[in-house]
């Protein structure tokens, strides 16, 4: 298995502490059942309260979704605390928090899913038909915790939207502020290109998989920022 993008980095009082940092699924998950697995099994080897530190610009949506799941169905309490970025796929993750707090400087930001299709017109008609069911499930997870009508949620993704920690709080993406709180080890920052997401994934998928049909390449999806 490749290096993972997340870290169990410490035990304070009986609650587990667990990172995710870094693009998700950057290097693994996608057409792997070695990662997920690993994933929760490192999640269910333990029990009592779980803190999840969230730094991170988004990736694969299938990833977030099933860590979305797995840590819904954990039976301790979550609790999310964005110290940097839960940007795209990350603030779905962010989403199965029994309690979601941000540092004051934390952003968090929502958009409509995409995808990479190449073929004829019924290939394009097929890709935007999947997209369109994607973006579907992704409400339902944010209307679960925010309570947001669907129509809201829908017009937050099409305007790619940034929050702010306060405006996060506003619209119940969040909680409450972390106050005076830290993580072991200094968060890592990000800069945005979706073309170089874009090429990068292109990228991957070709040297692979040179004969692979146009159609299989429309079921990489990537939720990531700009």
């Amino acid at each position: 298995m490749n290096r993972p993008f997340w870290n169990w980095t410490r035990v304070d009082n009986g609650s587990r502490v667990l990172s995710i940092d870094g693009i998700i699924a950057e290097e693994s998950w996608f057409g792997d059942d070695v990662t997920p697995a690993a994933f929760r099994a490192e999640l269910f080897s333990g029990e009592g309260d779980v803190t999840l530190w969230l730094n991170s610009p988004g990736g694969d949506c299938i990833a977030a979704s099933q860590i979305y799941a797995m840590l819904m169905d954990y039976p301790g309490n979550v609790t999310v605390k964005v110290d940097g970025l839960a940007a795209s796929a990350a603030s779905v993750i962010a989403m199965a928090g029994t309690k979601v707090l941000m540092a004051p400087t934390a952003m968090m930001m929502v958009h409509n899913p995409l995808t990479v299709a190449i073929g004829d017109s019924e290939e394009m008609r097929r890709a935007i038909d999947m997209l369109s069911e994607v973006k579907e499930s992704i409400i339902n997870a944010y209307e679960l915790r925010t309570g947001l009508s669907r129509a809201k949620l829908s017009h937050l993704m099409d305007g790619e939207t940034w929050m702010n920690a306060k405006k996060a709080i506003e619209l119940g993406f969040a909680d409450g502020l972390l106050e005076d709180e830290k993580r072991a080890a200094p968060a890592e920052t990000f800069a945005f290109s979706r073309r170089a997401v874009t090429n990068c994934l292109l990228d991957k998928v070709r040297p692979k998989q040179p004969g692979v049909a146009a159609d299989a390449l429309t079921q990489r999806l990537n939720l990531i920022s700009h």
